[in-house]
């Protein structure tokens, strides 16, 4: 029953009216790798011909019911029907929309799987392209080292989404031309002062909790609580409510205020 279930959820999935097909970028050039359908607003791609474009030395076959993909430095699997992308080495990488099986070819989100294999991803919704970028050099373990580490430091105590909140936080200065442009530049911010007191009490560099790890994860995978927020604050700890004054409000969430 659970695999006919299963079945039938793929194949009313399959059958979702698509939107226009993205084309794809390296660095700047067009990158070939099929047709690119889009699902339930995910852009999908063939895991085999994005791995090989992106990981000349990485290994992609069929085996136990799902695409098997190994790299020098990574080992992870796509399976028809799972939401996420099943890792050896670390935790597991969830998805927006399952992985899909489509003419032979293992179709699965881009994003998070660029991600994974250590590429950042921009939407240019004029001209319909997702951008991969891999000249910045920060590597998928880099992101999540530094990532859970200030989503550790800042938000211990606080419930699952405000560890995601504060991951957005970061990840959304990452992509605003008003801060650094990679994880550990907006972390070590230190303009006005610094931007993150965990930074300035040195907090920043103890082991992050396993629930920030995952956190650091599913924020690169896509997850968010908070929108485009840009700041944070908990304003019973700090006397400096400048942003309180002078950005738009969001939402809060535990200790925490979050502000565009």
């Amino acid at each position: 029953m659970k695999r006919q279930f299963t079945a039938l959820f793929l194949g009313l999935l399959l059958l979702t009216p698509s939107a226009q097909a993205a084309s794809l970028t390296l660095d700047g050039k067009p990158l070939d790798v099929g047709p690119t359908p889009v699902y339930h607003g995910s852009t999908y791609v063939s895991l085999r011909a994005v791995v090989e474009a992106l990981c000349p030395d990485a290994s992609v076959f069929w085996g136990a019911g799902r695409a098997n993909v190994y790299t020098p430095s990574l080992t992870f699997s796509a399976q028809p029907g799972q939401a996420a992308l099943l890792c050896e080495e670390e935790d597991n990488v969830p998805l927006s929309s399952p992985v899909l099986l489509e003419n032979g070819r293992t179709l699965v989100p881009i994003r998070p799987l660029a991600s994974l294999l250590g590429v950042d991803v921009t939407w240019n919704g004029p001209t319909n392209t997702v951008e991969l970028t891999t000249s910045k050099g920060s590597s998928y373990d880099d992101q999540v080292y530094w990532l859970s580490r200030i989503i550790s430091a800042e938000s211990r105590g606080e419930c699952w989404e405000g560890k995601i909140a504060v991951g957005n936080v970061v990840l959304n200065r990452v992509a605003s031309p008003d801060f650094p442009d990679t994880i550990y530049g907006v972390i070590f911010d230190d303009r006005w002062g610094g931007q993150f007191e965990p930074v300035r009490n040195g907090t920043v560099y103890d082991p992050p909790t396993e629930e920030s790890v995952r956190a650091a994860i599913a924020c690169l995978a896509g997850e968010n609580t908070v929108g485009g927020s840009l700041y944070f604050l908990a304003p019973h700890l700090t006397d400096n409510h400048w942003t309180m004054e002078n950005r738009l409000y969001v939402t809060t969430i535990g200790a925490h205020w979050f502000y565009l």
